[in-house]
């Protein structure tokens, strides 16, 4: 399927190659490189990227995701040092911190090194605002809890797709539970700011974005970001439509009429895309 013209978009390969080294040298990777960004050269020029934790490969092997697969190595445990101080190095006012999921550690699935890594940066960066990205941890409390307790200002938990799709492109992961995640953080944490993204394009209908969006709210998500996927390699997903900017648009004033407090909606969107923005907008709303 042939990319429309709203899809083309200029990259700085060298702007790319000197985060990529730069991230190298302290040890760490970006899901900005891994998932294959449209949006890595805009937003490396501006030194941002999202740090991935937990190494590159995931246990999990979702249809849509250029992320490595297969038995990750053991845990780095200078990467918590190794992050705040590139969030130092490089001034950052706001970081997101995500990660692969790590099924593999049964004990805690990776939730207290995630914990280590918020609180090693925070410790370094006290007026850097936190946001994570997380997996879903197999819906454990415990946790979510071991997470949400550092000082972070937002937590977002994707929900990827809608209900239909869910099964047939995600691997493991399970609609309703990425749901209840999202409604016990925000209940069990009342002052995060509860997010989460979708793909357009795999499939779906408007009336299963939608309904998706109410799913969303009525299980207290407080910002949405929508965004086109993109077919990583011809061994991924296929992508079934390109939705056009005007279509994002509609979703976004329907997001904004069901209550959410931001709606990030457009072909190039992401879900950590231009986050720091986001944040300074809805705190000073």
């Amino acid at each position: 399927m042939t990319k429309p013209s709203w899809l083309k978009k200029k990259i700085s390969f060298k702007e790319i190659r000197g985060m990529k080294s730069e991230l190298r040298t302290h040890g760490l990777h970006t899901v900005c490189e891994e998932a294959r960004c449209p949006n890595a050269s805009e937003c490396f020029s501006k030194g941002i990227a999202t740090v991935m934790i937990m190494g590159d490969v995931c246990t999990r092997s979702c249809k849509f995701c250029n992320v490595k697969t297969g038995k990750p190595d053991d845990l780095d445990s200078a990467e918590p040092e190794n992050v705040a101080k590139l969030v130092k190095e490089r001034k950052y006012k706001h970081v997101v911190i995500t990660s692969v999921d790590r099924d593999d550690l049964k004990d805690d699935f990776g939730s207290k090194h995630y914990a280590s890594v918020v609180r090693s940066v925070k410790e370094k960066n006290p007026n850097t605002s936190i946001e994570v990205l997380t997996p879903d941890f197999q819906g454990r409390e415990d946790c979510l809890d071991r997470v949400c307790q550092e000082e972070i200002s937002i937590f977002n938990h994707n929900i990827e797709t809608n209900e239909r799709l869910t099964p047939l492109v995600r691997s493991v992961a399970k609609y309703d539970r990425s749901l209840k995640v999202l409604k016990y953080v925000k209940e069990r944490f009342p002052n995060l700011y509860t997010k989460s993204g979708m793909m357009l394009g795999m499939g779906e209908t408007k009336k299963e974005v939608i309904q998706t969006m109410k799913d969303l709210r009525e299980n207290k998500c407080q910002i949405f970001s929508l965004g086109q996927y993109l077919q990583p390699t011809k061994n991924h997903y296929p992508v079934k439509d390109y939705i056009h900017p005007d279509q994002f648009q509609e979703y976004k004033k329907i997001g904004k009429e069901m209550g959410f407090e931001a709606v990030f909606a457009g072909p190039f969107v992401r879900s950590s895309y231009l986050a720091g923005d986001l944040l300074e907008k809805i705190s000073s709303s």
